[in-house]
């Protein structure tokens, strides 16, 4: 999944004809979607065989998300996302608004959360010496609620296979592949491709490796490469 983390309409198209037959899927976050709305995801779907994956993170009361994900769905997305939260129900009347049409997944702690973090937001100690546990809790929560599966880093990805199942979904950003030269970035919880496919993950996010590589369809090769290595 290539995460189109651009502002405009003009870069979401460079990238999109550019990778389009050399990654699954683009990624629409908040800012481009905001930007562009709905006409970036028929773009994709015109441009070729890739499919969609909208990672807008719905946190809302669950009437609001039920019917946001209605939308959604009608928008032929492959998956779409909803922070877990403090709310099974909200994941519910996610699952409930796609009606199939969209795979739902649940954001489990973000790969740029820190055990600091969530110490300081007050979460009880046992979450943050053990962060893995709120985020295995976090995927049961989805689990239970009828999401097809969760968003986390590949460091929690095999303990939330062993509690949810080898069909349930793990899809895993915060990868650096051993080649990348990014020295410091927001990710804190990171992983290669090749470790994050033996740990179980099922679609891996690869951004800036890739972006901003001299040669982006030559790095994406190399990413694909080093997950053949392993399967």
């Amino acid at each position: 999944m290539f995460p189109l983390d651009v502002p405009t309409f003009d870069d979401a198209r460079h990238y999109i004809r550019l990778l389009s037959g050399h990654v699954g899927l683009f990624k629409v976050g908040l800012e481009l979607f905001i930007k562009i709305g709905p006409d970036i995801v028929r773009f994709i779907h015109d441009s070729g065989d890739a499919g969609v994956f909208l990672d807008l993170k719905l946190h809302d009361i669950p009437a609001t998300v039920e019917r946001a994900a209605r939308v959604v769905g009608d928008l032929g997305v492959a998956f779409a996302t909803v922070h877990c939260g403090e709310s099974v129900h909200m994941l519910e009347a996610a699952v409930r608004g796609s009606n199939g049409n969209t795979k739902i997944l649940g954001v489990t702690v973000l790969t740029s959360i820190s055990a600091s973090d969530i110490e300081h937001a007050g979460y009880k100690e046992s979450y943050y010496h053990h962060m893995a546990d709120l985020v295995v809790k976090r995927a049961r929560d989805a689990h239970n609620a009828g999401c097809a599966g969760v968003v986390s880093s590949g460091l929690e990805v095999p303990m939330i296979k062993q509690a949810c199942g080898s069909d349930f979904i793990a899809v895993t950003p915060g990868i650096r592949p051993l080649w990348d030269d990014v020295k410091a970035d927001d990710q804190k919880r990171v992983t290669s491709p090749a470790q994050a496919i033996l740990n179980g993950s099922d679609y891996l996010v690869i951004g800036r490796p890739i972006r901003d590589a001299k040669d982006p369809v030559l790095a994406a090769q190399r990413v694909a490469d080093e997950i053949l290595t392993v399967l």
